[in-house]
């Protein structure tokens, strides 16, 4: 199995207003795009993404309006160490809305919202692409069982963690994984809280080397048998971890002329 995070789907109601946000703020190009009966996907990244980076899918359904819930939290774009004032700076001078400076998060980190409401957290790091994608955070209600899940079913693992009072962190990636991959952040309240999934979230996606014979490890593995490759076409399937987040599987074929299988 690969385990390479191969995008993060969210859900938008303005397909137009949305990339014109994340190609003027995030400097993001158009990688490819899906035009379906009643919906449009498309794939976005930096220009100059590493072949292991992940990219952003934005997905459009005529008609409908997402709503966000609580059991996602953000994604995670990267600006280089010592730069993060800066890159701040420049997105309000841009229009964009002050949400959570780096003032207000140690000087370590910031926050700013897309307009669908998806919360974006800017970390430094200088490895990766300018705005790649570092993380996504999901919010789990065990996390004995989440840490489980990813380690167990993917093989992952654990590589980083922080724990506060009142909750912790905890990242998960698969191992060997390239500095400039993205990585799974997994928060832990310790109130006992449970999550809303709501629909303006989607999906991880996980790159698989075969479609089938990594399927069948996984249910081996007891993984959720959510939408097995037959009932997609045999072009991809998706599982759920625990607490029912959908985690998308795919063979990915980097050289192709289309990034989709179908």
């Amino acid at each position: 199995m690969d385990g390479t995070l191969d995008h993060t789907m969210i859900r938008v109601a303005d397909l137009e207003e949305s990339l014109d946000w994340y190609r003027t703020h995030l400097e993001y190009e158009e990688k490819d795009r899906h035009e379906g009966d009643g919906f449009t996907i498309v794939y976005l990244g930096p220009e100059e993404m590493h072949a292991d980076g992940a990219m952003l899918e934005l997905t459009h359904n005529e008609g409908e309006e997402p709503e966000l819930g609580d059991a996602w939290g953000h994604i995670a774009v990267r600006v280089p160490e010592g730069e993060l004032e800066d890159y701040y700076q420049q997105l309000m001078d841009e229009g964009v809305a002050d949400y959570r400076d780096p003032e207000s998060c140690g000087g370590r980190y910031a926050f700013v919202k897309d307009p669908d409401g998806h919360e974006i957290e800017i970390v430094q790091r200088d490895d990766g692409a300018l705005w790649s994608l570092d993380h996504t955070m999901i919010r789990v209600e065990d996390a004995d069982e989440a840490l489980g899940f990813w380690t167990r079913k993917f093989g992952y693992d654990e590589v980083g963690r922080w724990e506060a009072d009142t909750f912790a962190n905890y990242f998960v990636e698969p191992t060997d994984a390239a500095d400039e991959a993205m990585s799974v952040e997994l928060t832990y309240n310790y109130d006992g809280r449970s999550y809303e999934l709501g629909d303006a979230w989607g999906h991880l996606c996980v790159r698989l080397d075969d479609l089938h014979d990594d399927w069948d490890q996984l249910m081996t593995r007891d993984a959720a048998d959510y939408r097995d490759p037959e009932s997609c076409d045999d072009m991809y399937a998706f599982t759920k971890d625990q607490d029912g987040h959908e985690i998308e599987l795919i063979e990915r074929d980097l050289e192709a002329d289309s990034l989709f299988p179908f």
